[in-house]
């Protein structure tokens, strides 16, 4: 139909773009798969990514893999919808779950980002300009590795967390062990490097103990402490669903 349209008249060209519109939104809720964090299904999920993964996101909310399991983990091993008062912390807020925490988080709820003027507050994660102990819940995922310093981000990281409190603190796992080359600023080279212009590292299994050499207590879950295998297919939880890191004081 792409090739046909713009060989048609006018006046025959508006029915054809409407007929194909309407296949293309029935084809998303045909069910196959589904997604926890909307709570929709579609057929399949849509392709995404530099290196395009197909059935990686969801056509009506936009989660990804990774979204769809950490959505998973605060429903089921977390405390954060019990509707008690607690401090949130979201860094780099993810438009697919901004909405649902606002709306059920309320004012305790704070997004903050160093670029994205979207977010509530301007933070620099290197030096968080909030007392000690300020924070009951920090959420940061897919954020250290665009750190240079990451070292001191979850020092601070930790510094604001609430001595009673959690906090979820993902990053891509991409190498056997962490790399990283301060020297290499270009974008270009950083792309050949790192697989991505502002990257600044791959990290490796060994993250974690990044994570406890800051003062965290570290728990891993992976997708099938919370998933069986059919409903890992159903949610299209994959590889790119990453690991998720629990962090206590």
């Amino acid at each position: 139909m792409r090739m046909l349209l713009p060989k048609l008249p006018r006046w025959a060209k508006t029915p054809l773009r409407r007929t194909r519109n309407i296949i293309k939104a029935l084809s998303h809720y045909r069910k196959g798969r589904y997604c926890p964090v909307c709570g929709k299904s579609s057929r399949r999920f849509k392709p995404f990514g530099r290196a395009v993964r197909e059935d990686a996101q969801c056509a009506h909310c936009g989660a990804l893999e990774r979204h769809r399991f950490v959505w998973l983990f605060f429903q089921k091993n977390t405390n954060i919808f019990d509707d008690k008062p607690k401090k949130i912390l979201h860094v780099a807020p993810e438009p697919c779950f901004e909405s649902i925490f606002k709306d059920r988080l309320g004012s305790n709820y704070l997004t903050a980002d160093l670029f994205n003027p979207r977010a509530m507050i301007k933070m620099d994660i290197c030096d968080i300009q909030y007392p000690d102990r300020s924070f009951d819940v920090i959420y940061c995922s897919h954020v250290l590795e665009h750190v240079l310093d990451d070292k001191r981000a979850m020092r601070e990281l930790f510094r604001v967390l609430n001595s009673n409190g959690w906090a979820i603190l993902n990053v891509p796992i991409s190498s056997e062990k962490t790399f990283e080359d301060p020297l290499i600023v270009d974008p270009k080279e950083r792309l050949k490097a790192f697989g991505q212009e502002d990257h600044v590292r791959h990290y490796g299994p060994d993250y974690v103990e990044r994570l406890r050499d800051s003062g965290f207590t570290v728990e891993i879950t992976k997708v099938a402490d919370l998933a069986s295998s059919d409903d890992a297919v159903r949610m299209g939880l994959t590889q790119a669903s990453g690991e998720i890191y629990y962090c206590t004081k």
